[in-house]
């Protein structure tokens, strides 16, 4: 057989998801503010759809709420606003068909805009509150970083010119807490500088501020701070350059012996120690605080949850009435009649897209709640085990659609703010019944919290009296739970 370049064709099957169900699936898992970026890229895509205005989507609700009266009819534009797909005509109907719809939407839209116009709507103020608050953004400043400040502090040092290349690729080699992560030996060869002429950089540099910077480890940093605060011969001192390793496992007793000094003095020295910083450079880390919304809101109405979703943040969209004089004009081309059908059905479909998505974290938010009725009224002691296939059972949705339906979602709850995720938890069986894996780490945190700190709980008494609650768990899963809440072990807790 000749090799080469050869076309030949052959039949399969797979499973492809549409462009539009990709979409769907896209708006149901991403969290608020990422919804917002997604349906203001389909805003510029879709020239159809517009984003309703803050003040009309007020004057709506004020009209809405004020009831029955002469300006009734306005207050439900169901058609000309969200364009109701019972009178989008079909991509077989004769193109005349769309005069009679443009012909009612210019109706009413003339009535909306003489309504609007006899009212004061006090859009001057909300333009100047606009102005303000980006005013503000523009003039936040980014926070100087540690190794920008180092540099500053380079400059008006005593550092000669000739050493300031030295400087620069050591500060170059701090990380973010302060430390020198690379060694003077494998700096001295990677730039083939001399290590005395690293090292003499590296003790100006040790000296700027934030004290303790510049160091290689944790010993060397709690002794840079007790030497810029002239504690060179204190006990402190002593400690932390020759006990290191003992103070890390809390061995009092035998530091005490080698300083030939008391259990009692040891111990206020290092209370002293701890009050110092282990990361110098913590106050110049970026601000990586998460801001989050929550999708979900529950309120306790009597006896009852009231369960809402934050539709307040979820923008709201309507096509847009300009494509009516497009398509009214005589000389507009099937070419363009085609496109704007395809733009109103692709909007139609983002629109309900987004209302589905709204409705299916209300149905999920509603099970949680009914499912964690003691946890809204008690805590998370009461927590009870849940898995999404249950909940989706209910719903009437697959397992996946709850997945990411709760994905990055937070619901405010009289408990707290808690992501949706949190409420799906496997369970312990008890003779009760079952509680979660969450409730009973919860219970050995509070063991630990109220342990006597001179005779800590071991692993193997937390087993004990867990079974006592008809909790029954291996000790490795306490030693898990131990691990996951940062609790060292009884021998390294226990305080002389």
């Amino acid at each position: 057989m000749s090799q080469g370049l050869h076309l030949s064709q052959k039949m399969a099957l797979s499973q492809v998801l549409a462009p539009q169900l990709q979409q769907s699936l896209a708006l149901l898992q991403a969290p608020t503010l990422e919804l917002k970026t997604l349906v203001e890229q389909e805003l510029q895509q879709n020239p159809i759809l517009e984003e309703v205005p803050v003040a009309e989507m007020e004057e709506r609700e004020k009209v809405a709420a004020e009831g029955p009266s002469e300006a009734s009819d306005l207050a439900e534009p169901p058609a000309d606003v969200k364009f109701d797909p019972a009178t989008e005509p079909s991509s077989n109907a004769p193109v005349d068909d769309f005069q009679a719809e443009f012909d009612r939407l210019t109706q009413i839209d003339q009535e909306w805009r003489d309504h609007f116009s006899q009212t004061n709507i006090p859009v001057r103020q909300s333009q100047e509150m606009e102005e303000r608050r980006q005013f503000m953004f523009d003039t936040l400043v980014a926070p100087t970083s540690l190794q920008e400040t180092l540099l500053e502090q380079m400059r008006f040092s005593d550092i000669t010119e000739e050493q300031k290349p030295v400087a620069e690729m050591i500060i170059g080699n701090i990380d973010d807490f302060g430390y020198l992560k690379a060694s003077v030996d494998e700096l001295a060869f990677s730039t083939n500088i001399p290590a005395e002429k690293i090292t003499e950089v590296l003790k100006i540099i040790q000296g700027f501020h934030p004290p303790g910077v510049g160091a290689r480890d944790l010993r060397e940093c709690l002794m840079l701070q007790l030497e810029r605060a002239g504690r060179e011969k204190s006990i402190e001192y002593k400690i932390v350059r020759d006990y290191m390793e003992a103070l890390g496992k809390r061995r009092m007793p035998e530091i005490a012996r080698g300083l030939g000094v008391s259990v009692e003095v040891v111990q206020e020295a290092v209370k002293s120690i701890s009050h110092l910083e282990p990361r110098p450079g913590r106050d110049f880390l970026p601000d990586d605080d998460h801001y989050i919304s929550p999708e979900v809101f529950v309120q306790k109405n009597g006896d009852d949850y009231i369960v809402t979703t934050n539709n307040e943040q979820i923008p709201h969209l309507r096509i847009s009435n300009v494509y009516k004089d497009l398509m009214a004009q005589k000389e507009a081309t099937t070419e363009v009649r085609d496109y704007i059908r395809d733009k109103i059905r692709a909007g139609k479909f983002l629109i309900k897209s987004l209302q589905q998505r709204q409705q299916t974290i209300l149905n999920i938010a509603n099970e949680i709640v009914k499912r964690q009725r003691e946890f809204m009224d008690k805590g998370v002691a009461y927590l009870k085990p849940m898995t999404m296939v249950q909940v989706a059972e209910v719903v009437g949705v697959h397992e996946t659609t709850v997945s990411r339906a709760v994905s990055n979602k937070y619901m405010e709850t009289p408990q707290g703010v808690f992501e949706m995720k949190y409420f799906f938890t496997s369970g312990i069986q008890t003779a009760a019944g079952g509680v979660s894996n969450t409730s009973v780490k919860d219970m050995v945190a509070a063991m630990f919290n109220n342990e006597n700190a001179g005779k800590p709980l071991s692993d193997q008494e937390i087993v004990k009296m867990l079974r006592e609650k008809g909790i029954d768990i291996a000790r490795r899963t306490v030693a898990k739970y131990r691990a996951e809440l940062n609790i060292l072990p009884s021998n390294l807790r226990k305080v002389y």
